[in-house]
């Protein structure tokens, strides 16, 4: 289990080293974390190992982990113990909504969240990158839409020339 943990300190130190503002996590990790799931010895290790385990699978690149964290959120978010514990649980989801791409959702949970403790710095850069890819993905729809009414307009002028250069011909 220590080198699970290991590798999950420096996965999240990855954030301050500036290499990644979301650390990834490693399907080694997940394995070491479903096995102290399953070795758990009481309802309250369980429930630590299973957050370490939604940790990890949100974070995960594959995006069958990434749901499956989420699934996993989402069946125990109604079971927080605390405020402190429902915002780790929005957060999590958030970054999976986040990973999954759908920004809308990941805004919204990010939102709940700053309302439980709205000077919570992880949830803030969340929200900042959320902003950032959709305002960056709505500028890529915007030129990919321009760009076809460009091909459009061409298209068109170029019927129309073609139309009237055959009928001066006549």
């Amino acid at each position: 289990m220590d080198g699970h943990v290991g590798k999950l300190i420096d996965s999240v130190g990855s954030i301050f080293r500036g290499s990644d503002i979301l650390p990834w996590c490693d399907r080694d990790i997940i394995a070491g974390f479903e096995s102290e799931v399953a070795e758990a010895k009481n309802e309250e290790q369980k429930n630590e190992s299973l957050m370490r385990l939604s940790w990890a699978l949100v974070h995960s690149r594959q995006p069958e982990d990434v749901n499956r964290g989420i699934g996993m959120l989402e069946a125990s978010l109604d079971r927080s113990s605390s405020p402190e514990q429902a915002r780790e649980k929005l957060y999590l989801l958030a970054v999976g909504r986040y990973r999954t791409g759908d920004y809308t959702r990941s805004r919204q949970l990010l939102e709940r969240c700053l309302e439980i403790q709205h000077d919570w710095r992880q949830a803030m850069t969340l929200q900042r990158l959320v902003e950032e890819k959709t305002r960056r993905d709505g500028m890529i729809g915007m030129a990919i839409i321009t760009g076809a009414f460009g091909v459009v307009g061409l298209v068109a002028g170029g019927i129309i020339a073609a139309a009237s250069s055959s009928s001066r011909r006549r």
